[in-house]
């Protein structure tokens, strides 16, 4: 009786949260992700909008026969999916749409025996912490395919705050038309405006709840990823935790930051492999961007060029007093251009992205000069609505996906 009680409470839960879906804006990733696979994996930070995209999928399908589940629910603090979901089986449910998968400790070995047992049955399954996430899959690599949502774009953004829908547009297209680009753009929109409120508030769909509350709930949702996903699967103790959000506060007012380990070390009272640790693992769980000089093979004991922190929101949440306009620059282009490229650290300029093209990148009166001569080179300038050759608005690489 318990069993079918919690089974009912199970299915309603997940039918709620089919009817309170309200939103039809789609992040990129919906249509890049070939839904056709029978196992799914989506990895992201938390607030990125894994939950919202799972759920519209859902929709689409034979409600009837699809069920959406969140294994951070009590039920599974002891219970076992892979018994659920036979039970499930027999009454009809064929797809299951599978939440916060890191806060379950048999995931990986379940989905496993799932996938293996059930060959009609489909499973998309969301993780916030790719850390934990990662280490259980080794046995799910042939089986399932596997994506990642990074925060939205300015181009959704702008979807999303003011309606209107732009194309997505590829990095050799922007660098050979971008005058004819930014000018259809920013004939529509006032793009220095809107770049600005995004830079601030824009990056996780959650600021749509309040943009006043916004700051505090990006440093609460970072203090969770912290303690709840990095600590428990890495066995961090709690003065390993405080040296990672100490480490936080230091990057957020000097960034863009050129570490010196050894003194980083000092400062923090911790070894310096710890601190190469510990940017590894604030890396890995889409807090700070690495930028280094390869982009293969890289051991975490290998010092980066400079450090970022994930994305522009964070410096004005952690410090909005201090926040500096060459660091806010340079950690959008950086983020914006990772999701599709590699980002590497250059012999000339700011950026190499794809092995190939050089960037400077700077405010509305920036020269050439750190990039004179150089094959393949581009000023990305912040403050300008249009470009021409190769000066072109900082704010259109926020389209490339």
């Amino acid at each position: 009786m318990l069993l079918k009680n919690n089974m009912e409470r199970l299915i309603t839960y997940s039918n709620r949260n089919l009817r309170d879906l309200k939103t039809s804006f789609q992040r990129y990733l919906f249509q890049r992700i070939d839904w056709n696979q029978r196992l799914i994996l989506i990895l992201g930070h938390r607030g990125s909008g894994k939950t919202t995209l799972m759920l519209q999928k859902m929709s689409m399908e034979n409600v009837s026969e699809s069920i959406y589940l969140s294994l951070d629910d009590f039920y599974f603090e002891g219970n076992r999916l892979v018994e659920l979901v036979e039970d499930l089986y027999q009454k009809g449910y064929r797809r299951f749409f599978l939440d916060e998968v890191h806060r379950y400790a048999y995931w990986s070995s379940d989905l496993k025996t799932l996938f293996d047992q059930y060959s009609d049955a489909y499973f998309v399954v969301s993780g916030s912490s790719i850390l934990g996430v990662s280490k259980g899959n080794a046995d799910l690599s042939r089986r399932a395919a596997q994506y990642q949502l990074a925060g939205m774009s300015l181009r959704e953004f702008i979807h999303l705050e003011k309606g209107l829908e732009f194309s997505k547009i590829s990095l050799d297209e922007l660098l050979q038309n971008s005058q004819e680009i930014s000018t259809l753009i920013s004939d529509q929109i006032d793009i220095l405006s809107v770049f600005q409120q995004y830079v601030v508030y824009g990056y996780y769909p959650f600021y749509r709840q309040s943009k006043e509350l916004y700051a505090g709930r990006l440093i609460e949702t970072t203090h969770v990823v912290l303690e709840m996903d990095i600590a428990p699967f890495e066995d961090l103790t709690h003065k390993s935790v405080q040296t990672m959000k100490k480490l936080l506060y230091i990057i957020s007012e000097s960034v863009p930051f050129i570490p010196n380990v050894s003194k980083l070390a000092e400062r923090l009272e911790v070894s310096r492999n710890t601190v190469l640790k510990v940017l590894d693992l604030l890396h890995q769980a889409q807090i700070l961007n690495l930028l280094r000089s390869a982009t293969h093979g890289v051991s975490f004991l290998q010092k980066p060029e400079k450090i970022y922190l994930q994305n522009p929101n964070l410096a004005y949440a952690l410090s909005p007093i201090a926040v500096n306009q060459g660091n806010i620059r340079e950690s959008f282009f950086f983020n914006q251009l990772q999701v599709m490229h590699q980002v590497s650290y250059p012999k000339f300029g700011d950026f190499m992205v794809d092995q190939g093209y050089y960037f400077e990148i700077g405010g509305p009166n920036k020269s050439a000069h750190q990039i004179l001569g150089v094959p393949n080179s581009y000023l990305a300038l912040d403050g300008i609505k249009t470009g021409n050759a190769n000066r072109i608005p900082l704010w259109t690489f926020g389209f490339l996906y």
